[in-house]
């Protein structure tokens, strides 16, 4: 898009006439398209056209500038949120757009003084939008409110913000939410548990943090779809393969374990999966040791380089394929923004079971997985 010299005014091209100017000017079309007018007007004397040429000026560098996003995560020590940093990189470069990637190392206190820090910059230094995936389960409503005050975009990763309706009504900015369907993602663990244990049994289940709206919707997914006759004996983590194997590490030293029949380890992400396996490692006697590590693991995330790896190293019997979902967003983000469209206030993606569960019913067998401490350890390059 070019702006085209203003014609009819003996003095400069911009319009600024001088103190005896009283030509009138008239501005050319692709000028008033940035003004928001339809034809060009007559716009009176050189005086009143040079501010207009500054508006012109102003709303010019608003369209042409690269457009600037905040992509927030929770911690470099999830595979999926690695994934959702390279997918924001990824589109951000397809799309022209600057993607910058913080971690909050799961503190929403960080997350929010980061975020905070970004909205009250320059005005000149802001972005033009804030993506985040929230660590807190409210997904931080008065920061919400905050960015869209200042004219920022705001888009929240897997969460169903209550406040969203409303802030998608008020906000001149695009405003909205990109989630996976954690209850249906739920309903697929629940239908792999059935196809693992035909004959029903014991599994113990690793669930993500209590104030996640996200783990406690695949929790109600899975019991939901879970058959009467598979119990399930729950452990809470922190998406990570550490509070994955601190949580199994502590249930192991309870009386109770010791008492408790278990068919199955499913966690709610692939990396508190092998953190689970990581614990089980850890036992000194040999035959208990062998009998965990026997069972079959299952988690959720899916990604090519982790979750589907370790499928087939037969460390996860079975996993659920989450699409990244910050590139999602940025794409969205980047066409209403060039584009001048409202999106709309949710989109969901939608997630599919790796073995389909068609099948984990056929299979007879499970492949004898590698010795635990033989796998490369995952360290995520930095985004």
């Amino acid at each position: 898009m070019t702006i085209a010299p203003l014609a009819n005014c003996h003095d400069d091209a911009l319009g600024r006439g001088g103190a005896g100017c009283d030509r009138l000017v008239r501005v050319p079309p692709s000028a008033c398209r940035l003004l928001g007018e339809h034809s060009p007007k007559n716009l009176g004397t050189s005086a009143r056209a040079a501010r207009i040429v500054e508006a012109i000026r102003v709303n010019f560098w608003r369209v042409m500038k690269k457009l600037k996003f905040l992509v927030s995560l929770h911690t470099k020590d999830n595979d999926f949120q690695i994934a959702q940093a390279a997918a924001a990189e990824e589109a951000a470069l397809k799309f022209g757009v600057e993607a910058e990637i913080t971690f909050a190392d799961n503190n929403a206190v960080n997350q929010s003084t980061q975020i905070l820090k970004a909205i009250q910059n320059r005005p000149e230094a802001r972005p033009d939008a804030i993506v985040l995936e929230p660590v807190s389960g409210t997904a931080l409503p008065q920061v919400a409110w905050a960015a869209s005050a200042a004219g920022i975009g705001w888009v929240v990763l897997n969460r169903d913000p209550e406040y969203m309706p409303e802030l998608h009504k008020a906000a001149t900015a695009p405003t909205f939410a990109v989630s996976s369907d954690h209850v249906e993602i739920g309903r697929i663990q629940g239908k792999q548990f059935a196809a693992l244990l035909p004959q029903g049994g014991s599994i113990l289940y690793l669930e993500g943090p209590s104030q996640s709206s996200s783990a406690q919707k695949r929790t109600a997914g899975m019991l939901e779809r879970k058959p009467s006759n598979i119990q399930v004996v729950m452990l809470k983590g922190r998406w990570t393969e550490e509070s994955g194997e601190r949580a199994v590490a502590s249930w192991l030293k309870l009386a109770t374990s010791q008492n408790k029949t278990i068919d199955l380890v499913g966690a709610q992400d692939d990396a508190m999966a092998m953190g689970a396996r990581k614990a089980f490692e850890k036992v000194t006697n040999e035959a208990e040791r062998t009998r965990w590590l026997s069972l079959p693991f299952t988690g959720c995330d899916g990604q090519l380089n982790t979750g589907q790896a370790w499928l087939r190293q037969g460390w996860l019997a079975a996993t659920i394929y989450l699409p990244p979902l910050a590139g999602t967003a940025i794409e969205i983000l980047a066409k209403a923004m060039q584009q001048r469209t409202r999106p709309p206030e949710r989109t969901t993606t939608a997630s599919f079971s790796i073995p389909t569960l068609d099948a984990l019913a056929s299979r007879k067998s499970q492949p004898a997985p590698l010795p635990f401490q033989s796998r490369r350890p995952f360290t995520p390059s930095k985004p």
